[in-house]
């Protein structure tokens, strides 16, 4: 499934790898997973790692990404990971590289390189690159296993969401091998400061529901402003704070920022995915995103989350 992209990695002496905006932890663990593996089976290449970072998943790079010129790109191979729509990608120079490819696992939107791997039967990124490594025949460090599997933990909910399959845990046997500490994963992950714990209390408190089993929150700039935490940490960080209530089938955080009104959408029922699209976003079936221009927006697409639930009402 690989081998297309494996030849174009072996063609180029520049690898530059791209992945979505605000990045969540399979974003990144791919992106460094990757990063690891190229250097590790191509030490003569130069392999570049590039776009904005989220404080909660730093960890999993342990560095910081890194600033390249526009003459990086001439005769590069540009590769975009876990991104399903132009508009998504950090660092929009991707296309000044010589050649672009993609491998993805969101469901398909639209072509944004001229190879692609897209493959919505895996449940992360970082599953995808952990069959590529086997695929090819790479050696696998411990760190570039270590990033890989804290992707695959972060995307599948620590492997309950449903999109997690007998060839998830067959990836995730073959990280393990690697011998890392799965601990200290874990220890990043969910050991919290005092402030997000009292957080997603505040955010508990802001629950609104509706008679069709949808959760929602809404919070305005200013009120986020009063948290002192980015925007990130109040959108998607704080949307699964809807996610264990009985009765509840559907669940939206909208958060008000620079760029518009942050919305995440997730489902353990519905396929919410051609909403988010009809909103300029996307995603997975039952977990998806998109950036609205304002409240009233946003009460549309709240709207048509609700209408999901009126069958069964």
């Amino acid at each position: 499934m690989f081998e297309q992209i494996r030849n174009l990695i072996e063609e180029h002496t520049t690898v530059i790898l791209h992945r979505h905006k605000n990045p969540d932890g399979d974003a990144l663990g791919c992106q460094i997973g990757l990063w690891y593996l190229l250097k590790e089976n191509y030490p003569a290449k130069e392999i570049y790692i590039v776009g904005d970072m989220t404080p909660r998943y730093a960890f999993i790079a342990g560095r910081e990404m890194d600033v390249i010129g526009d003459e990086a790109y001439k005769d590069a191979l540009a590769i975009v990971l876990d991104t399903s729509a132009k508009n998504l990608i950090s660092d929009e120079r991707y296309t000044f590289a010589k050649v672009t490819a993609r491998i993805d696992h969101h469901i398909f939107v639209e072509q944004i390189a001229s190879h692609e791997v897209t493959d919505t039967s895996f449940e992360s990124c970082c599953g995808m690159i952990a069959a590529m490594a086997l695929e090819c025949g790479w050696k696998l460090s411990p760190a570039a296993a270590k990033a890989l599997y804290t992707g695959m933990i972060t995307d599948s909910g620590r492997f309950r969401y449903d999109s997690v399959s007998s060839k998830t845990f067959r990836m995730a046997s073959y990280l393990m091998e690697a011998k890392f500490d799965t601990g200290d994963i874990y220890r990043n992950l969910y050991a919290d400061d005092l402030f997000f714990i009292q957080l997603r209390a505040k955010y508990a408190l802001k629950i609104q529901t509706t008679k069709q089993g949808v959760a929602y929150i809404y919070t305005s700039k200013e009120e986020g402003q009063s948290y002192g935490a980015d925007t990130f940490t109040l959108s998607r960080g704080m949307v699964n704070v809807m996610s264990e209530i009985r009765g509840i089938h559907s669940w939206v955080n909208f958060t008000e920022a620079e760029e518009g009104v942050l919305c995440e959408i997730r489902s353990n029922m519905y396929n919410i995915n051609p909403i988010a699209v009809k909103f300029g976003g996307g995603g997975h079936q039952k977990a998806s995103g998109a950036t609205l221009k304002d409240r009233e927006e946003a009460m549309a697409l709240l709207e048509e989350i609700c209408a999901l639930g009126e069958t069964s009402l």
